[in-house]
């Protein structure tokens, strides 16, 4: 698979969920997964990221309605990938993840 630049956000949210919890797992480069939250009351394009099973919060809503309407639609595939750790910053601004687009590699003859 070849790895395009999607967006590139902090995780919002992220002291209010289980982000304490998994904070000291999160280093550069570990993989996340991303689920749509369509039920949401707040944000009807809301994306909830998650390491292991543990909620640690949301893409941004100003960053998420695309990427909430390509998942949404199917047959686009994604990668999410802690991009800095820094326990120094607000909570909010702690992690940053980067998202790619997922594409296969064109054969070449």
């Amino acid at each position: 698979m070849k790895r395009d630049y999607f967006i590139r956000c902090n995780i919002a949210g992220f002291s209010y969920y289980e982000g304490a919890i998994a904070f000291k797992k999160l280093k550069i480069g570990k993989k996340l997964n991303l689920k749509r939250e369509p039920d949401n009351s707040y944000d009807k394009h809301a994306i909830v990221l998650y390491r292991k099973g543990l909620k640690l919060g949301y893409i941004p809503k100003g960053e998420n309605r695309k990427l909430s309407l390509l998942l949404k639609n199917g047959g686009v595939k994604f990668e999410v990938r802690v991009q800095k750790v820094d326990a120094n910053e607000h909570p909010e601004n702690q992690i940053e993840v980067i998202i790619y687009l997922l594409t296969p590699k064109k054969e070449t003859a």
